[in-house]
């Protein structure tokens, strides 16, 4: 007898090769749109606030616009409105959250106007003046280039997916330098997964990407500094409590970066206008403080090296949050990623460089608690903790930082999704009711084989039995009413099929045996298969139950349905209950 049986599941397969090559094809490109997108923004940059034709990044300056730097932002504002209006509204937003949308709502699909406006709508707003990173316009072009490339290829959507992904990655590592942490980050905001379909991909695209980097974008970590001995006990507490307090002003500040963008939406204006209105803070106080506007990576060099404190680098960070926040909030076209390391890696200094003046013997280091302070912000606003780890050793290269890196980054993170269940990036998505994956764990059907869950009572019926002796047996047996199939069985006890209740209720006149209801082979799983493998093979097939047959002689050994897959997570559910019950005793 020909079964369609559950295979095994199966994490990768050989087109894991060629979507690979496709990934660090991927990467290459990202690498060079990274150079691209830099230099562009480089060049508006140099325009408009020096007069010059440079495609080197420079950072913005009064000395040749005076009062009129407060106008060069409203102007790049009204441009990116309307390309946003005329062009593609997706151009709106700092990039990751728009990206992760796509991957949760459209098939990872991203329009080829996105690949082509979002760069260039991000290099007019901040080459303006506008208070943003590159890296997250240069993340969703490379997310961009990797779907519209998958969707003109036969693949399917989860490969569409990492070639997604793989793009994003490019996109990161080729703007810092930090492949591992741009796997990472993909990882825990794009892929919804850890598998080796997906990593192995990404990590190539990433990996290539950097390369691309270290030909024609730069050499050398992104923030370098000076080298720093191993943090004693009571520094490294320091540091536990700086990541705390600043995991804490992760919270405050993504509530005001959604609250104000709350208010423009209640404007009684269209959307087109609102980052004009952005942009007018923006040239206010650039012209009071140049250093808040553009992309602001010198700043974030300043700081690690503790060549920024004091009341400067305060009234720095309180300028650059409100310019910030408010532009982002219009729905502009810009980045998160720096404008947080500033906010984060200033404040981290300050509290640094005051508990080192008032207790100099806890050993505490201004640059670190900077460093702690940076990545902190990025663990607590963005949820991301390993990739916020990682991409501060990797930007830095200093691996006496890591220790500090990892207490600071998870105090922060423990005390962010304590208090906010969404991050910056997940927020916008929450809002529209749509929950967002925030934990990765083992598939729990995946481990309960389909012996430890079927159910071994069979009810089974001969082929060649008359169908009206069954349906008066079905009627007269109580025991038959709470089965919904019952395997059919030839004289030699091999199963030929399944029939069920709706197979009685549509038999005909000419349905003279059991036999004649049956329409299809039978759709078995095997004991040693997963419940995992039986729920997906039941919705391959379309059916509510399997049964379970030895592998070997083909021998029915019992049934497997809906309502024994629910079952199977019993175990997980009791051991949670268990601890509920025992918080709740406690709690008394």
């Amino acid at each position: 007898m020909t079964y369609s049986a559950s295979p095994r599941g199966r994490t990768i397969s050989r087109r894991l090769v060629p979507i690979t090559l496709l990934a660090a094809g991927i990467g290459i490109l990202g690498g060079i749109i990274a150079k691209a997108l830099l230099s562009l923004i480089a060049l508006v940059s140099n325009l408009v606030f020096r007069g010059q034709v440079d495609a080197h990044l420079i950072p913005p300056a009064t000395d040749h616009l005076g009062l009129l730097v407060i106008i060069a932002p409203i102007l790049g504002a009204l441009v990116v409105g309307l390309m946003a209006r005329h062009g593609s509204s997706a151009i709106r937003g700092h990039g990751i959250p728009e990206v992760m949308e796509r991957v949760l709502f459209s098939e990872s699909r991203i329009g080829l106007r996105v690949m082509l406006f979002k760069p260039l709508s991000a290099a007019i707003a901040i080459g303006t003046g506008g208070p943003f990173g590159a890296e997250g316009p240069i993340i969703a072009t490379g997310g961009a280039i990797g779907s519209v490339l998958g969707s003109r290829l036969r693949i399917t959507a989860d490969e569409r997916r990492t070639l997604l992904a793989a793009g994003a990655a490019a996109g990161m590592a080729a703007t810092f330098g930090t492949p591992v942490a741009a796997v990472l980050l993909a990882v825990e905001l794009l892929l919804f997964e850890y598998r080796a379909r997906s990593i192995i991909p990404v990590a190539f695209a990433a990996s290539t990407a950097t390369a691309v980097r270290l030909l024609i974008i730069e050499q050398g970590p992104v923030f370098p500094m000076a080298h720093f001995p191993e943090p004693s006990w009571s520094a490294l507490l320091s540091y536990v409590l700086i990541g705390a307090m600043i995991g804490l002003v992760s919270v405050g500040v993504t509530k005001v970066v959604y609250g104000i963008e709350d208010l423009f939406e209640r404007l009684p204006l269209h959307w087109m206008w609102w980052p004009a209105l952005g942009a007018l803070p923006v040239g206010l106080l650039g012209y009071f403080e140049p250093r808040i506007l553009g992309v602001g990576y010198d700043v974030i060099r300043d700081i690690l090296l503790g060549d920024l404190l004091g009341w400067g680098l305060l009234a720095l960070i309180l300028l650059k949050f409100v310019a910030w926040s408010i532009y982002l909030g219009s729905g502009t076209s810009g980045g998160t990623l720096a404008p947080l390391f500033i906010i984060g890696g200033g404040l981290g200094a300050m509290v640094g460089s005051i508990a080192a003046a008032l207790w100099p013997s806890l050993g505490i280091s201004v640059p670190v608690a900077g460093l702690v302070g940076m990545a902190a912000m990025f663990a607590g606003a963005s949820h991301a903790l390993l990739a916020s780890v990682i991409f501060a050793f990797e930007a830095t290269r200093e691996p006496s930082g890591l220790l500090p890196l990892l207490a600071g980054c998870s105090s922060a993170y423990m005390i962010s999704i304590l208090l906010m269940r969404t991050s910056i990036m997940t927020e916008k998505l929450a809002r529209r009711g749509t929950p967002i994956p925030s934990e990765y764990a083992i598939d729990h059907l995946a481990l309960v084989p389909v012996e430890d869950a079927m159910t071994r009572e069979v009810i089974s019926v001969g082929r060649d039995e008359l169908l009206a002796t069954f349906v008066a047996r079905f009627e007269r047996d109580a025991a038959y009413l709470s089965h919904q199939g019952f395997p059919v069985l030839d004289p030699a006890g091999h199963l030929v099929g399944v029939i069920t209740r709706r197979d009685l209720a549509h038999a005909g006149p000419d349905d003279l045996t059991v036999g004649h209801l049956i329409t299809r082979p039978p759709t078995v799983t095997y004991p040693t298969n997963s419940l995992r493998d039986a729920a997906d093979h039941m919705i391959r097939e379309r059916v509510g139950r399997l049964p379970v047959v030895d592998r070997e002689t083909g021998a029915l050994l019992g049934i497997i349905t809906r309502s024994d897959l629910l079952a199977g997570h019993e175990r997980r559910l009791r051991g949670t209950e268990q601890i509920d019950r025992s918080r709740m005793q406690e709690g008394r």
